[in-house]
């Protein structure tokens, strides 16, 4: 090769590459000779290259709110309504990212439904009453301040509290560029709401649905309060106190009398818990008809020389016990049935409840042999199995713990103990002094605590309201069958809850919340609610709010005959479960707004709903219309760091999103991305798992981020002096490489199209940014560069690449609005010529032209850009040999066997690089990025060349660039210096500067 001057060529290479291959930003160009420097047509635009997102995102949000753009679209919209139904957020704390990937996935769906022309309506909501809130309120207050507090006065407290919460947490929702009703959400603790509800409440309770009774419940001693399943979590790591121990038997049944008569007067059943202090509450053994049970000797012979047991844990309990069992009866469990025993403590235990006897019973199929003795020690007032197997054999209900969890007069010498820490090493040591004791270890299993407390709940037997979902499971399991599941397999898990799911425990003994509408009558106890009494308090709470509940006295709630018959009515004490509160938003909200209507399209919120929000709005709804409260549902997973640890401040892996988007104290360590790179992240994310993010991700995202903008900045800019109404080019007149780029674009945005379609946001993610790196940056703009460069101005060569450039900045920002909604209107916003709407979400979805698919042409492309991949492989090759600096230094060698294909790559390789019948666009010199391009006849001349590749189907080398360089393009040219006028310039400046090329 010819040797150059090296600083020349590092110093200017010709029509220069985006800054990278994957970050196209505008490219910096050493000047040409003075006289030429105006001359070339370098990018202009307003659309900056740095985001500034903290203060251009706010004022991107003024003009939305002054613009009214959501509200007027909501409202203008020709396509159908369309209601994405808020989960109301609990109204107690600073929102996390849980929240942000919530209501950003929301305001995603909500932005493509706008641009596809629907009217949207989104109300948020808030949670606002129950326990946590009404802690944070007492945890405030001093001893003294508490001691003197009402009910109505921690209830105004608790409400204050609320609202400053929802306050803070709306203007966060707001800086995430989510879109609303703002100014008018929905409130659990509104007037209008709490009548909605009690509405629900009368109406499943006058068809039946809901009931007061005595039940074992989940109790939280920590709350003093009964539980829903949905108020429970489970954590990993929970230890039991497990002991193994024996009742002595007193009498056989008579079907069991043979087996056992022989070893009675010595005999224990063996039992096994990991709750000891409910032992003083046992009345009955349960076990399983279908088991196999045996007597066994034990060879230590204390503390029973006999011991029944499931036979099929004969081996595992004699390693437990450290002794042998020898086996000498076996019987049925159901031989079992009406056997009797006597409880150890007996003596000791002062209650009327138990006789001097207690029962053998068939318990159902949780009696197993997967742990324990395979007989289940039952007391019917501390467990819900318990309690049911309880009522069928019409066992008393005793419960000797009060509501703080501490032992009452009925458990005797335990009186006082607290069951969750003093009472079962009390209980242990007394079965132990009995004799009764077996073994004792510790177990690790999960078990259910309170999810606002987190301390652990127990079962107690209390007088509760309930909804009994038995009463209408079918139609609810229909209902879930009806509704569309995103992922499907919710279905199945809310399926498996429903259909496990006997009823509901709604009442809460609390302040903070809508009060159970119901009186007794303070002579007999009886309750006193009916159609009348409901609709009088449904009516009192739209007008005064449930506060009316405290402040008016019984006469002012009651409506007549009831204030004036003579008898006597206090009013109960109980709230509703939370769950009931937001599960009638479909009533409240949906039913009751005029702008929206019931069902809705879709609830979304975290996989936990399927027991929480899902579950509680589709039992109500069910219960009093018969259907479900949606047509489909979506749910996401949990936000985890990046090595897929829960978030926790105590590990400190918490990720802000206000710091993802204004910056840390340290901005070097936590940059401010802003809210379009946490709702690119949102996108990018198979949702339907549990999701990672923290720094090394956020960088990430704003990396792509900043490939998304600068592609569009270069779009933007090179479309400075282009107006589509007069400037565009015709399809049908367009060179084949504009063609076959609208071609892509249809692909592109139909899979951009159909990833919202079916709520796959990742695949939006990764199609758009592939199309920016890929097929603009690195394929359709590094060769137009060459033509909107240095062609005039008016040229067709550049007119029909500018309008290929309009349209693809247009959809693009169409594209990305749902997603990128401050970037997509930024770009549109700074479109440099006139609009035709002032906001990208009035301007509609993209459009796509039927005539712009040319799969036959896309074919021909697609090799074409194969062809160049490997042309560029060589290339580099050069480069790093530093035979070339520029590919413009460079001529490429191009040798195909196929002979059709070579007849294609001449005809795209004409001589003459200014004719004027031609549009000098589909030739392959401005594919390769190169100066010449040479088609051989055949493979030789590639022989000995020092960067070259050969395969079976295409051979390429590099060689040195014929002529001189041109001082205004930098392409090689062996017509420098032809033209008098302009003896340091190439022909193509030379037509190019008297407007011919």
């Amino acid at each position: 090769m010819m040797t150059r001057d090296r600083a020349k060529v590092h110093q200017a290479q010709a029509i220069p590459r985006l800054e990278s291959p994957i970050h196209p930003a505008l490219p910096t160009v050493t000047e040409p000779t003075q006289s030429y420097k105006d001359t070339v047509l370098l990018p202009k635009t307003s659309f900056d290259m740095r985001a500034n997102a903290p203060k251009r995102e706010p004022e991107i949000q003024q003009f939305w709110a002054d613009q009214r753009i959501y509200e007027t679209l909501a409202e203008t919209n020709p396509g159908d309504p369309f209601v994405l139904h808020d989960g109301p957020p609990y109204a107690n704390g600073d929102l996390h990212i849980g929240h942000a990937l919530n209501k950003i996935l929301k305001d995603i769906i909500n932005k493509y439904q706008i641009l596809r022309g629907r009217k949207v309506r989104y109300i948020p909501g808030w949670d606002c009453h129950g326990l946590p809130i009404e802690l944070k309120v007492l945890q405030a207050m001093d001893a003294e301040t508490r001691a003197g507090l009402t009910p109505i006065k921690l209830r105004k407290k608790a409400k204050a509290f609320a609202l400053k919460t929802i306050d803070r947490q709306r203007e966060s929702f707001k800086r995430y560029g989510v879109w609303g009703d703002w100014d008018t959400p929905y409130m659990t603790l509104q007037p209008e709401y709490e009548a909605a509800q009690i509405a629900v409440f009368g109406k499943m309770y006058l068809k039946g649905y809901i009931y007061r009774g005595l039940k074992s419940v989940h109790w939280s001693p920590t709350s003093q309060t009964a539980l829903a399943e949905a108020e429970l979590e489970y954590p990993e790591g929970h230890t039991s106190p497990s002991i193994y121990a024996a009742f002595p038997m007193v009498a056989a049944s008579p079907d069991a009398e043979a087996a056992l008569s022989p070893y009675l007067s010595d005999l224990g059943v063996a039992i096994w818990t990991t709750t000891p202090w409910t032992i003083p509450a046992n009345l009955a053994v349960a076990v399983n008809p279908e088991l196999t049970y045996a007597v066994v000797e034990v060879a230590a012979g204390k503390p029973f020389r006999y011991l029944i047991i499931a036979k099929d844990l004969r081996d595992r309990m004699a390693t437990l016990l450290g002794t042998e069992l020898t086996l000498k009866a076996e019987l049925k469990g159901k031989d079992l049935e009406y056997s009797t025993y006597r409880h150890p403590l007996q003596s000791q235990l002062p209650t009327d409840l138990r006789g001097d006897t207690s029962p053998i019973i068939i318990g159902g199929d949780y009696v197993t042999t997967e742990s324990g003795t395979g007989l289940v020690h039952t007391a019917p007032g501390h467990g819900e199995e318990d309690f049911r197997v309880g009522q069928r054999y019409g066992l008393p209900v005793l419960c000797p713990v009060d509501e703080r969890g501490d032992m009452t007069a009925e458990a005797g010498p335990f009186q006082g103990l607290n069951v969750l820490t003093t009472a079962n090493p009390a209980v242990i040591e007394a079965l132990e002094a009995a004799g009764s004791l077996l073994k004792q270890e510790p177990y690790v299993h999960k078990y259910p605590y309170d999810w606002r407390t987190k301390k652990p709940t127990i079962f107690r037997a209390t007088e509760q309201w309930f909804a009994s979902v038995e009463g209408f499971r079918d139609q609810a399991l229909q209902a879930i069958h009806e509704v569309e599941w995103i992922p499907a397999q919710g279905e199945n898990r809310i399926t498996a809850m429903v259909g496990d799911r006997s009823d509901w425990c709604i009442s809460r003994q609390r302040t903070w919340g809508v009060p159970i509408p119901v009186f007794y009558d303070a002579e007999t106890g009886e309750p006193l609610i009916n159609e009348a009494t409901l609709t009088h308090i449904e009516t009192l709470f739209a007008e005064h709010g449930s506060d009316a509940w405290w402040e008016m006295s019984e006469a002012e709630l009651l409506p007549e005959p009831y204030r004036s018959n003579g008898r006597s009515y206090r009013k109960g004490t109980d709230t509703m479960d939370v769950w009931f509160d937001s599960g009638s938003s479909w009533a409240a909200v949906a039913q009751r707004r005029p702008e929206l209507h019931y069902p809705v399209e879709m609830y979304l919120e975290g996989s936990d709903q399927h027991r929480g929000w899902f579950q509680s709005s589709l039992l109500t709804s069910v219960a009093v219309n018969g259907h479900a409260p949606y047509q489909r549902v979506l749910t996401h997973g949990f936000t985890l760091d990046e090595q897929g640890r829960k978030m926790s401040k105590s590990l400190g892996n918490v990720v802000d999103p206000k710091i993802v988007i204004e910056g840390g104290k340290n901005q070097k360590q936590d940059p401010p991305y802003g809210a379009d790179v946490l709702r690119l992240w949102v996108s990018s994310v198979d949702y339907s798992s549990d999701v990672p993010l923290g720094g090394n991700i956020l960088k990430q995202m704003a990396d792509v981020y900043r490939k998304i903008r600068n592609t569009a900045r270069f779009l933007l800019g090179n479309l400075h002096d282009f107006d589509p109404a007069k400037d565009a080019i015709a399809h049908d007149q367009l060179p084949e490489i504009d063609r076959y780029m609208l071609h892509r674009i249809t692909e592109v945005f139909t899979e951009v199209q159909e990833a919202f379609e079916s709520y796959q946001f990742f695949r939006f993610f990764q199609t758009v940014q592939n199309f920016c790196v890929v097929d603009l940056s690195n394929f359709y703009l590094d060769t137009a560069k060459d033509r909107l460069y240095i062609s005039d101005a008016e040229s067709f060569r550049r007119r029909s690449c500018q309008t290929v450039l309009a349209i693809a900045i247009e959809n693009l920002a169409k594209a990305i609005a749902p997603v990128l909604s401050h970037m997509a209107e930024d770009i549109w916003q700074n479109l440099p010529y006139d609009r035709p709407c002032p906001s990208v979400f009035e301007s509609g979805w993209i459009h796509l032209k039927d005539q712009w698919q040319q799969p036959a042409l896309a074919e021909r492309w697609t090799q074409l850009r194969g062809i160049r991949q490997e042309v560029n492989k060589v290339l580099e090759q050069a480069r790093v040999a530093k035979d070339i600096g520029s590919s413009l230094e460079a001529k490429v060698l191009l040798y195909v066997p196929d002979l059709d294909l070579r007849k294609t790559l001449i005809t795209l390789n004409p001589t003459d690089s200014v004719a004027p019948d031609a549009a000098h666009v589909d030739e392959l010199r401005y594919l390769f990025l190169v100066s010449q391009v040479e088609v051989l006849e055949t493979p030789a001349p590639l022989q000995g060349l020092k960067c070259s590749s050969e395969s079976d189907s295409l051979g390429i080398g590099v060689v040195d660039a014929e002529g001189q360089k041109c001082d205004r393009c930098w392409n090689y040219s062996t017509t420098i210096g032809t033209v008098a006028e302009h003896p340091t310039i190439c022909d193509r400046c030379v037509a190019a500067l008297d407007h011919r090329f």
